[in-house]
């Protein structure tokens, strides 16, 4: 929901990260966007925190924060406060590869398993304390020998034998077989971020319950966050000594709204400067305000059911009260066949998104994948209800049907978020078409934290979900493995479904080890095909980003060109954009002096062309309604 790598809720991993090294002072090409500065303005842009200061005032995920646990965080809104705050081994460049950030170099060994970073020499946490790579080597070393510490990060590091730092500006990576993205595991708001050792040491022990809300945080960033208030805000002052360069603006405020539509009020008046994911309806009537930009970006995630089809931990023991039948292929098959997804993109989204089919979205054209022919499962509501007669599934008097080895009538719960017009509209439609086919649907509109609690118990039979990601799809392929169960306390579980397939994870160790993206793609693809014939996590469509800044108040948060279609590729605002932001004061002073007169203002200064390559780390964070992607 949200990437982290990111669920709708997390991740969310929702804008992705593609890109690093930021080449300042490129003349932008044709097609590039403009807009013209009005007078006065910059006021919410500039509005001071200190005399003569600039603050970014961006809506923040709709997720919200989970918490600023970074080991424990699933939601979008953390991992936009992480990336802000603490650093990672590498960053991307604008081609998608990795670039430097803590790390200057790295170097692999002949035999691919053995990596060697050179950290950089001099980097001091917020609190003064040396940043080293020991702090590196042990937070990796924890999240790979502790089960709550690996509870959201830690299928990315399950093929590392050993993190060591033989002194202060070396860290080594051993893999137990050839790892291709190692390079990409440590990277900003999609991989895992690097804590302070000295602070976070004495809380290891009892690091469930841990919230680390003492403020300002000890990290190192772009930012620092100062204060932060559940459901209201979060604020951060500008780290000026960073070492990819200091924010352009000096604060920055996330804040927290109720409703998208109160968050698109506070763009209209200037109380905002941007806001990531609103809906169609809201994003068509923006376009025609001349003092905003309105960006579609490239889906980088799914919308989609997911079925409680045996709820049960790593080893085996069932948990939950997920309806028993869910756990036969014919019934989730024919709620696959009672689903239009046409419909959906059409009524729900307006157009403006794309079927779903193979699990990793239309963003990374690398991974796209698609059922062969005559193995789509089409729209056919009669076909449903045939392979349910077969199966015996008998309609009552009340035109429900039973179960015929439980007794119980096919009557299931179907929970929404709470704040999502998506999972609104979509829940309306499928329970007519479920009712057509004898299923009854109870809707059960929940909250972010209620909806994800309920999904670790295995307390539900049906939820609306939605996850991001970035150029790797290995974090996302890893929530649907055997190591995602939870554990018999309740534990380290980052599941969606309970899904756990044998050659489903013989395949997912085989192609985080294969070097060569032609045959990686093969294997990603046969683990999407096993995903679609499941009918576990049934993707409704692919819904493109749609976004809107104030061209009056900032300026570099847009980067990259649209396409034929005007897409845009997939943004990373909560790393790259939020650091290289602004204010279009300062753009257009500089402008006008530049060229001696005019009110020309380009949006995306700096420009990053993006060209996907094989190996970005996943975003990987469940996406909220608003930030879906």
């Amino acid at each position: 929901m949200g990437t982290g790598n990111s669920r709708r809720g997390r991740l969310a991993l929702a804008a992705c990260a593609l890109s690093g090294t930021v080449l300042a002072g490129v003349a932008l090409p044709a097609g590039t966007a403009t807009a013209t500065a009005s007078s006065g303005s910059a006021a919410a842009a500039s509005a001071p925190s200190g005399q003569g200061e600039t603050t970014l005032r961006v809506k923040m995920s709709g997720s919200g924060i989970d918490t600023l646990n970074p080991f424990l965080a699933f939601f979008d809104g953390a991992y936009d406060v992480f990336a802000a705050v603490y650093p990672t081994l590498n960053s991307l460049d604008e081609q998608g590869r990795p670039g430097p950030y803590l790390a200057k170099s790295w170097t692999q060994s002949d035999d691919k398993l053995t990596w060697t970073f050179t950290i950089t020499d001099g980097l001091k946490w917020s609190d003064g304390t040396p940043l080293t790579a020991e702090d590196a080597a042990w937070t990796l070393n924890l999240i790979m020998t502790d089960a709550v510490a690996g509870t959201a990060n830690g299928s990315l590091v399950s093929n590392f034998a050993s993190v060591t730092a033989p002194d202060a500006t070396t860290l080594v990576i051993k893999t137990k077989e050839p790892q291709a993205n190692v390079t990409y595991v440590s990277v900003p708001r999609s991989g895992i971020p690097i804590v302070p050792k000295h602070i976070w040491e004495s809380q290891a022990k009892n690091l469930k319950d841990y919230k680390n809300d003492a403020f300002p945080l000890v990290g190192y960033g772009p930012w620092t966050l100062t204060d932060y208030k559940p459901e209201q805000y979060a604020k951060f002052d500008a780290n000026r000594d960073f070492i990819l360069g200091k924010p352009g603006f000096d604060h920055m405020v996330q804040q927290s709204f109720k409703s998208v539509d109160a968050a698109v009020a506070a763009l209209r008046s200037g109380q905002l400067d941007y806001i990531n994911g609103v809906n169609p309806t809201q994003f068509k009537a923006l376009q025609a305000d001349k003092s905003l930009l309105t960006v579609q970006e490239v889906g980088n995630g799914w919308t989609g059911l997911e079925i409680n089809y045996n709820a049960r931990t790593r080893t085996g023991k069932k948990i939950g009260t997920g309806h028993p039948a869910l756990g036969d292929p014919v019934l989730r098959h024919a709620i696959a066949l009672a689903t239009d997804r046409k419909t959906l993109v059409a009524k729900v989204r307006d157009g403006l998104a794309v079927p779903g089919a193979g699990y990793l979205p239309p963003a990374w054209p690398q991974w796209s994948w698609k059922p062969a022919a005559g193995e789509e499962t089409p729209f056919d509501l009669d076909q449903a209800n045939k392979i349910l007669d077969d199966a015996g599934y008998t309609k009552g008097a009340d035109g429900v049907r039973v179960d015929p080895k439980s007794g119980k009538p096919l009557e299931l719960r179907l929970g929404i978020h709470a704040d999502d017009t998506d999972d609104a509209g979509i829940s309306n439609y499928l329970k007519g078409w479920l009712e057509t086919v004898g299923i009854k649907l109870k809707i059960q509109t929940l909250s972010m934290s209620a909806l994800n609690s309920d999904l670790a118990k295995g307390d539900w039979d049906l939820l609306m979900d939605g996850w991001t990601t970035g150029p790797d799809p290995t974090f996302l392929l890893g929530i649907q493995t055997c190591a995602a169960l939870p554990k018999d306390d309740g534990t380290a579980g980052n599941t969606d479904s309970f899904f756990c397939d044998e050659k489903y994870d013989e395949l997912f160790n085989k192609q985080r080890t294969t070097f060569d993206q032609d045959e990686r793609a093969k294997i990603v693809g046969e683990m999407q095909s096993i995903l679609y014939k499941a009918d576990v996590n049934q993707m409704h469509f692919n819904a493109n980003t749609l976004d809107v800044v104030r061209t009056d108040t900032v300026t570099g948060l847009v980067y990259g060109q649209p396409d034929a279609q005007g897409m845009y590729p997939a943004q990373s605002y909560s790393f790259w954009g939020y650091l290289k932001a602004t204010p279009a004061t300062a753009k257009a002073t500089a402008a006008k002096e530049e060229s001696g007169g005019g009110g020309a203002l380009w949006i995306g200064g700096i420009v990053l062309l993006v060209v996907l390559v094989g190996g970005g780390i996943a975003l990987k964070r469940r996406s909220s309604a608003d930030d879906r992607e």
